[in-house]
């Protein structure tokens, strides 16, 4: 399971650092997570790193990496435009605690398969002999092509996020074989479908509010119980539906708002960003009773 917090944000629309550090501390310190295995924390979409220039975003990359040191696995989250994705790479392999691997996320209808297929070669290697690992966003089923012969041919590139749907993940998961990770992009809902498919784990933006119960989930799916998996899907399935509605449009401040309900402590919503305001007081009243269900899954599983 890779969880993605949320990044929360000041009034003066600058990334809070010092709380984004306390919300990597509090999914570290409730890793619930069986077999020993170390928490993965992505600051990637959900964490609003594209509307980050590339001084704040790898400063909140820098932050990161020394809050997790050892204890976990750091993705870095990287928008390809223009030479900026050459140098985000660059910049964040020479911090003091470097990520694990960068998830590439393109924009969507501004680019030719082919030609991110070429470009991707060209990161991968220039910057694979620096231990630059990589992972691929896919948000269009027509890249599926290119992003297999991609993981086939490139030692570098290492999975895909499949972020389109449940039908994709079979092809892919065989065409790429055991060498490469087809992570589940879409959350906590269909997950279990995914893993029963192939998939290796999922991505989950609500584990800032319920750490306990995407690594229930995520344990639950690694032993094969899958009758347990959906009854945990179920309960995050409220807040889930309301994130991902119209085309993600409170993907961010869904989770804000259910921060906000829980009544947290030991994490720090933020007051939201300019392009991601606080929901409407109607969309807080549906995130309010979304919350519910999973509020005691904050703490370990």
């Amino acid at each position: 399971m890779t969880a993605i917090p949320v990044v929360p944000f000041a009034t003066d629309g600058t990334a809070d650092i010092v709380g984004h550090r306390r919300n990597v501390r509090y999914l570290l310190d409730n890793n619930g997570l069986e077999g020993g295995l170390r928490r993965v924390v992505a600051v990637a979409g959900t964490s609003l790193i594209q509307h980050m220039d590339e001084t704040e975003q790898s400063r909140v990359i820098a932050a990161t990496g020394l809050e997790i040191g050892d204890a976990g696995v750091l993705v870095s989250g990287i928008v390809p435009q223009g030479g900026m994705a050459d140098r985000l790479v660059a910049t964040q392999l020479q911090s003091e605690r470097p990520p694990d691997a960068f998830l590439i996320m393109p924009m969507g209808g501004v680019y030719d398969p082919h030609g991110y297929l070429d470009a991707m070669r060209r990161l991968g290697d220039s910057h694979g002999p620096n231990s630059g690992r990589f992972i691929v966003y896919m948000r269009n089923a027509r890249d599926a092509g290119a992003i297999r012969e991609l993981l086939l041919t490139s030692e570098h590139f290492i999975g895909v996020k499949i972020g389109t749907g449940i039908a994709d993940v079979e092809p892919m998961v065989e065409a790429v074989g055991p060498g490469s990770m087809v992570i589940w992009g879409i959350g906590e809902l269909n997950s279990t479908a995914a893993r029963k498919l192939g998939a290796r784990g999922h991505t989950s933006g609500t584990a800032i509010v319920a750490a306990g119960l995407a690594d229930a989930l995520s344990n639950a799916h690694r032993r094969g119980d899958y009758v347990e998996a959906l009854r945990l899907e179920g309960l995050v399935r409220g807040l889930e539906e309301i994130r991902f509605r119209d085309g993600r449009m409170y993907n961010y401040s869904a989770v804000v708002e259910a921060m906000i309900a829980g009544g947290f402590d030991d994490v720090v919503p933020g007051v939201g960003h300019a392009l991601n305001p606080r929901v409407p007081a109607a969309i807080a009243d549906e995130v309010r009773r979304a919350v519910d269900p999973i509020r005691a899954y904050h703490g370990q599983a």
